[in-house]
């Protein structure tokens, strides 16, 4: 198999780092957010790791700092490229909320994209990252309504990476 990168995104609490962990039940995964150096940034100065969405705000506007910065979250997705090339693994997950920084990385990295949605969860609007998901046209859609709906679709998710083309990949899982 080819590797492959795969750029997902989805509200809070849609279900994709779940996903991500069935995924690894079928394929050598790798998984990797674009937040994390932002996080490690946040905890020293003082973030306890809550998901509030004062939490959520501060981390949105913290990443777009960096960005505007020093590109942080750009550069240590290309670190985790990096890794991912020289290890073992078939699939690295990127988990990315902004659009443009999801069409930045699928074009550098020819990377598909997923967007993970909950049944009945309203997206989260109170800060620029997550108010934005459904705002860019994603390769591929996951409606995650059970969790073993959600397993379903996450080996049949990881078989088409495997055993098709990508060209004939389905559009809607």
């Amino acid at each position: 198999m080819k590797k492959q990168i795969v750029i997902i995104n989805g509200t809070g609490g849609s279900g994709k780092d779940t996903f991500v962990e069935f995924c690894t039940k079928y394929g050598k995964i790798m998984n990797f957010s674009s937040v994390d150096k932002v996080k490690e940034i946040a905890k020293y100065i003082g973030w306890n790791g809550g998901k509030s969405e004062k939490d959520r705000k501060f981390l949105s506007d913290l990443k777009r700092l960096t960005t505007n910065y020093n590109d942080l979250s750009f550069e240590s997705i290309k670190d985790a490229v990096y890794q991912f090339e020289n290890s073992n693994k078939e699939i690295l997950f990127i988990h990315i909320r902004e659009p443009e920084e999801i069409e930045r990385a699928a074009n550098a990295f020819s990377a598909k994209t997923l967007l993970i949605k909950r049944v009945g969860l309203e997206n989260i609007t109170t800060n620029y990252s997550d108010a934005n998901v459904d705002n860019y046209p994603y390769d591929y859609i996951i409606e995650n309504t059970t969790l073993e709906e959600l397993d379903h679709n996450a080996l049949n998710f990881i078989n088409q990476l495997k055993y098709t083309k990508v060209k004939e990949l389905k559009k809607h899982i």
